[in-house]
This record gives C-alpha cells, sequence and structure tokens, in this order.
C-alpha cells in the first residue's frame, strides 16, 4: 500500500505583512489554493527566481522554505484556521506560482498551489491530536505534521467529507 501523503499545518500568513489572523486563509479557501507568503519586488518570473529573491530578502531559511512548499507533492494534505476560527482541510493539486493580485500581497500570501478544500470546517475535536497540537504551538510558518496517526486520521476524514 502507497505511504499516505504529507500533512501540512498551513497557516497562510507571511511574516512580513501584518494581515489578520486568517485572512490568508480566508482567501486561500475561497479561491481553492494553499500558499505561503512573503511578497517580493520586483515579482518574480519563476521558481528559481523567487527562491533566490526570497533568500536575499528574507534569509536563506525563507528560500529553502519556498523550495520545500514548491517540492510538496499533489495530494499532500493541508490544514489552516480561517479567520473565524474554523480548521479546513484541503489537498494540493497544482504546481507553485506567484500570485500577483492585490489581494494577495495584502494578506501576504504570494506563493501558491492550486488545492481543493472539504466544502464544511472539520470540527476540533474531529481533527487529529498531532493537527491541533501544531495549531497550539502557534506561528507563522508552513509546517509537516510528523504523525503516522494523524497521516491516517487526515486521509479517513477527507474520505469521509470529500
Amino acid at each position: 500500500m502507497p505511504a499516505a501523503p504529507l500533512v501540512l499545518r498551513a497557516p497562510m500568513r507571511a511574516r512580513t505583512v501584518d494581515a489578520p489572523p486568517g485572512a490568508g486563509a480566508d482567501r486561500g479557501v475561497a479561491l481553492g489554493l494553499v500558499g505561503t507568503g512573503d511578497p517580493l519586488t520586483p515579482e518574480p518570473d519563476g521558481l528559481d527566481e523567487a527562491i533566490a529573491a526570497a533568500a536575499d530578502r528574507h534569509g536563506e531559511k525563507a528560500g529553502r522554505m519556498l523550495r520545500r512548499f514548491a517540492a510538496l507533492p499533489a495530494g499532500a494534505y493541508a490544514w489552516t484556521r480561517t479567520s473565524d476560527g474554523a480548521l479546513r482541510l484541503g489537498r494540493i493539486t497544482g504546481p507553485w506560482r506567484y500570485d500577483r493580485a492585490d489581494a494577495a500581497r495584502a494578506v501576504g500570501v504570494v506563493h501558491v498551489r492550486d488545492a481543493t478544500w472539504l466544502p464544511a470546517p472539520v470540527a476540533d475535536a474531529d481533527a487529529p491530536p498531532a493537527v491541533r497540537a501544531t495549531f497550539a504551538r502557534g506561528g507563522r510558518n508552513l509546517q509537516r505534521v510528523h504523525d503516522a496517526d494523524a497521516e491516517r486520521a487526515t486521509a479517513a476524514l477527507w474520505a469521509a467529507h470529500a
């Protein structure tokens, strides 16, 4: 049996843009996107340029994080929390691109990939404990949930509600 796809905590918040918590997630869920920040000026023409610019403007860690985000496999699960506090579960479906929309810059989520989100939020009590724990720690970075039970439970939630 193939391994379960990765499970990610995707807060969809840039470190350099002071948008309200959940604003990036609201936009991402509404538009079928999962993403991360930070905006770049000038806007990059491709991934290699974006990685180099992110590293130059925001530090080497930012460049590495963008490279990892772009390399995530299609089908990886992403959990986010919208501005109303609801947990949302989605799956990455497309390749990286730079979102040039003013609204993307406003929420600081310009590095995006297409995603499919479940039509309704997931109750906190139904989310795997490891997923809830990653949100409880806070932070603005995309991170993997390293927990086999969370992978199985996330896949089961997806199968039951997709």
